[in-house]
């Protein structure tokens, strides 16, 4: 079972994905994938009035983000080994955390624009994390189990200059440009995610065909739930907010890859969480007339 959203950018139409791969059209249900269908419905999908909901045909038709603009979109820095280690930095004993606007959130399939000025644009495969119930001073990690709706795929897009040389010691600048967090395709319920166990996830990325980055979320330092707990403790997570959990290593930054250019393919997948495929265009500067 899986939830999405499909249309042209502020126009998606909510669906829901059987589990015999039907689609079927989720507006008698609820207006979006927001945090109030989320809060409701997300742990239990499969009651949904299936009778009462007409069949969707998503052919042709844009994939958008499949959760509606969230709240909150938080990021998680150097949560796998090995991009600590090709980042020449040490495993954070605490997770390392970020914040990026949640206006930098879109389809799976859209346009990645690399600011102006910017020549250090980075791609980061990760798992993402959607709030369905409040999290608020947790007593354990168990008790986040049940404030997570589902997981995503996500990729955070980070400017590497902006990020290290323009942010201080918080790295926001370099991850809020528009269009720098791809997410989708859909979103799988987090039983679902949950039951793949000690196989976890695995995430890869390619550029123009050529591999970046394979590994998975089994390498995590601070695993999904660990992070809700914890991130529970400081801040208020409100049913939609996203949570990026961090990147494994593979990425421009580590030297071995150039950065992101005009025409470059970015594609990524996620096993049971879909694919991506994004092409990157340059924004162009509009110089203004004396």
């Amino acid at each position: 079972m899986k939830v999405m959203r499909i249309g042209e950018a502020g126009q998606e139409v909510p669906v829901f994905v059987s589990t015999e791969g039907k689609t079927y059209d989720l507006r008698p249900v609820t207006a979006d994938i927001d945090g109030a269908f989320l809060e409701t419905w997300a742990h239990r999908l499969d009651e949904l009035p299936l009778e009462a909901l007409a069949p969707f045909d998503t052919a042709g038709l844009r994939v958008g983000a499949p959760i509606a603009r969230p709240g909150a979109v938080l990021g998680i820095g150097l949560n796998y080994a090995g991009h600590a280690a090709e980042s020449g930095n040490p495993i954070p004993e605490r997770p390392i955390v970020f914040y990026k606007h949640p206006n930098t959130v879109i389809g799976p399939n859209d346009d990645v624009v690399i600011p102006p000025r910017a020549e250090k644009v980075d791609w980061e495969v990760e798992l993402g994390v959607v709030i369905g119930r409040r999290a608020s001073y947790l007593a354990s990690p168990a008790d986040a189990v049940d404030c997570i709706a589902g997981y995503v795929l996500a990729n955070d897009i980070s400017e590497r200059e902006f990020q290290l040389e323009h942010s201080g010691v918080q790295w926001t600048l370099g991850k809020s440009c528009p269009t720098f967090t791809p997410v989708g395709p859909w979103l799988v319920p987090a039983a679902e995610v949950h039951a793949a166990g000690d196989a976890g996830v695995r995430l890869q990325t390619w550029v123009n065909g050529n591999p970046r980055q394979d590994s998975s979320t089994t390498d995590m330092v601070f695993d999904a739930v660990e992070l809700v707990y914890r991130l529970s403790q400081y801040m208020v997570l409100e049913p939609g907010d996203l949570i990026n959990t961090g990147t494994p290593e593979g990425v421009a930054m580590s030297g071995r890859f150039p950065y992101l250019q005009e025409g470059d393919t970015l594609k990524l997948a996620g096993g049971i969480l879909g694919e991506q495929e994004s092409k990157v265009h340059q924004h162009e500067l509009v110089v203004p007339k004396n």
